[in-house]
């Protein structure tokens, strides 16, 4: 299942005018991909995401997440929608204090309506698959920024999402980190085979990555070259 934004644009209210921040944005992510969007700050990368997480609704165009055209779904659809089908790595991991690595991927499956006692082993398979196995009892604190980013990872895959959407995930790591959680967000869409979009303004390590665009002035570009 793939991500699909067609023609989408999305303004917003700029005193008696308004100001586009999306403008007939088009993008196909198939499943299995990555496709990173870089670009500098105000050029509506933030909202190519929030649209694409269907947490708002463009003015115009399509969005189509899975095989689900959005246009037209009421609130609860939407929710039900990003529950089942979308993961979404924040920038900040915003872990629960109290909670261990293995326990903030239960509580998506008891948020979900389902037993987090059940979730268990699936939580410990994802925790394995970002290099947390050795960590699943670990509470935050007990945690290393690039690990914290790894827990986060998992979580947003706790639900077998079928669209990834990852925002800036190495802001707040030095270059190594950067790198290695990036190379781990290609290695998993590859791996789960979902469709990922990966919102970053670091270039130095989209090697690996399907499709790199460009954002500028609301508008995607060209493929940019990754560095």
């Amino acid at each position: 299942m793939s991500l699909t934004l067609t023609d989408v644009t999305l303004t917003y209210p700029d005193g008696t005018s308004r100001l586009t921040a999306l403008d007939h944005v088009s993008l196909d992510v198939p499943a299995g991909t990555l496709t990173a969007v870089v670009g500098p700050s105000g050029s509506g990368k933030s909202s190519l995401l929030a649209v694409a997480a269907t947490l708002i609704s463009p003015d115009s165009g399509r969005v189509v997440v899975a095989g689900t055209d959005t246009t037209g779904l009421d609130r609860d659809a939407l929710t039900t929608l990003r529950r089942d089908r979308v993961g979404i790595v924040f920038q900040q991991p915003n872990l629960l204090p109290s909670l261990t690595a293995a326990e903030q991927l239960q509580v998506m499956a008891h948020l979900a309506g389902h037993s987090p006692r059940a979730a268990r082993p699936r939580a410990l398979e994802l925790l394995d698959a970002v290099g947390m196995a050795d960590f699943a009892d670990r509470r935050p604190h007990q945690l290393s920024g690039g690990q914290r980013q790894r827990v986060n990872i998992a979580r947003a895959l706790m639900g077998d999402p079928a669209v990834l959407l990852v925002d800036e995930p190495t802001s707040a790591l030095d270059h190594e980190r950067g790198a290695a959680i990036i190379d781990l967000v290609v290695t998993l869409t590859h791996r789960q085979g979902v469709a990922t979009v990966l919102v970053t303004h670091d270039r130095a390590h989209l090697g690996e990555v399907d499709q790199v665009v460009e954002m500028l002035d609301g508008r995607v570009r060209l493929p940019a070259a990754a560095a």
